[in-house]
């Protein structure tokens, strides 16, 4: 896979969060950004700037497909996707079998567990950090064989 699918994937994501504001009052598109800084690969990239765009915009997988992602970034997105009534532990069950869903979501759950980007903290924040601590720690054990 070439370049061309990380930068397309960054087009695109700018896209669809166009407007979108996060709870710090900062434009949505710097998450996906900060999430692909820290990773690797062209396609980690690739499915760090989209890991969002199913459950927070418009766009679909079909809308992906039709962009030309490969099979593998469209796996991973809708992995990533949570889907309604998909309980918390089922949903990071799935990420964990997918090798670039699990690291992508690693790189999400350190930028979203960053406190110092709220201007104010809560409780609901600190509750949501223990949470997102342990899907860490689930998602870095060794799978079972």
């Amino acid at each position: 896979m070439d370049t061309s699918q990380a930068i397309k994937a960054h087009e695109v994501a700018k896209k669809a969060h166009f407007g979108q504001i996060d709870r710090a009052g900062i434009d949505y598109i710097k998450h996906p950004e900060t999430v692909a800084s820290f990773v690797a690969t062209d396609e980690e990239k690739a499915v760090a700037y989209l890991h969002d765009v199913i459950e927070d915009t418009s766009l679909t997988l079909l809308d992906l497909k039709k962009e030309g992602f490969s099979k593998n970034i469209i796996e991973a997105v809708d992995i990533l996707t949570k889907k309604k009534g998909q309980d918390y532990q089922s949903y990071l069950n799935l990420v964990k079998k997918n090798e670039l869903a699990r690291v992508v979501k690693l790189a999400d759950l350190r930028h979203n567990s960053d406190l110092t980007r709220l201007p104010l903290i809560t409780e609901k924040d600190l509750e949501r950090n223990k949470k997102y601590s342990s899907a860490i720690r689930f998602l870095r054990a060794k799978k079972k064989s």
